[in-house]
């Protein structure tokens, strides 16, 4: 009877092989595979973390794009410093006169912000001014102190140093200061005397200031940088004193 039995499932799985067999080859077969597998939920091969999956809904990885931006941001600095340097040795005149209209325009901003109330509008032709002064008087004026100290003094030791500054502090600096004062009250409306007495009045207060501001910077900007960039050094260096220049040039007049 066992024996029977097993002829009888070995008869019945031959026959189930052979009718799967033939199913296999026909459409209707491959149309029931398709539509099963279709409708089977697809298993990753591993799974997430709960964290890693979190952040992949919100759709960016908030450390990277921090760092991105970061990294795009250093690549524009990287940018500008090169162009910039390349501006500075193919036009250097136009170069360091551009960037002391800069500095002296947002100066003049910074010294309006800081004395004017706030209810006062800027005095953007005062603005205008010093842009003026910087771009068509202190850039090119720069340009060319700097490169005659070089080959008058081509040394960088301490005493070619010292030297250098001491020219500064008693002929291009107040040269330039006369000029500064001279220029914005003839641009103000001031008449000759008017402009002597405001120099008597303002002039050596601010060469005063200056001694206890620019020997420091001077020696910095001689000693340690490139021809080519003191004056951008200097620029940097004046921006407070800039401010400081402003604010004595736009007070009241004084009597002749």
């Amino acid at each position: 009877m066992i024996g029977a039995f097993r002829r009888s499932s070995g008869l019945s799985g031959l026959l189930h092989f052979r009718r799967s067999s033939q199913l296999k080859g026909s459409k209707a077969f491959e149309a029931t595979a398709i539509v099963r597998k279709q409708s089977q939920p697809i298993r990753p091969y591993f799974r997430l973390p709960d964290s890693f999956r979190k952040t992949k809904e919100v759709g960016v990885f908030p450390s990277l794009q921090h760092s991105s931006v970061w990294s795009v941001i250093s690549f524009a600095k990287v940018e500008f410093l090169e162009w910039y340097l390349a501006m500075v040795k193919c036009r250097p005149v136009l170069t360091k006169s551009i960037t002391s209209a800069l500095i002296y325009t947002a100066a003049d901003l910074s010294s309006q912000t800081i004395a004017l109330p706030s209810s006062e509008p800027y005095d953007l032709v005062r603005t205008l001014r010093m842009a003026g002064y910087g771009l068509l008087i202190l850039g090119p004026s720069l340009h060319y102190w700097f490169n005659f100290m070089s080959r008058l003094f081509p040394k960088k030791d301490i005493f070619s140093t010292l030297k250098k500054m001491a020219l500064g502090q008693s002929l291009y600096g107040p040269s330039m200061t006369v000029i500064f004062f001279s220029m914005n009250a003839f641009l103000q409306g001031e008449n000759g005397s008017e402009i002597i007495g405001r120099l008597k009045r303002d002039l050596l207060p601010t060469m005063l200031n200056g001694v206890m501001y620019w020997p420091v910077c001077d020696f910095i900007t001689f000693r340690f940088v490139p021809v080519h960039l003191q004056p951008l050094v200097s620029n940097s260096f004046s921006y407070a004193w800039t401010v400081y220049m402003t604010y004595m040039a736009s007070l009241e007049k004084a009597a002749a």
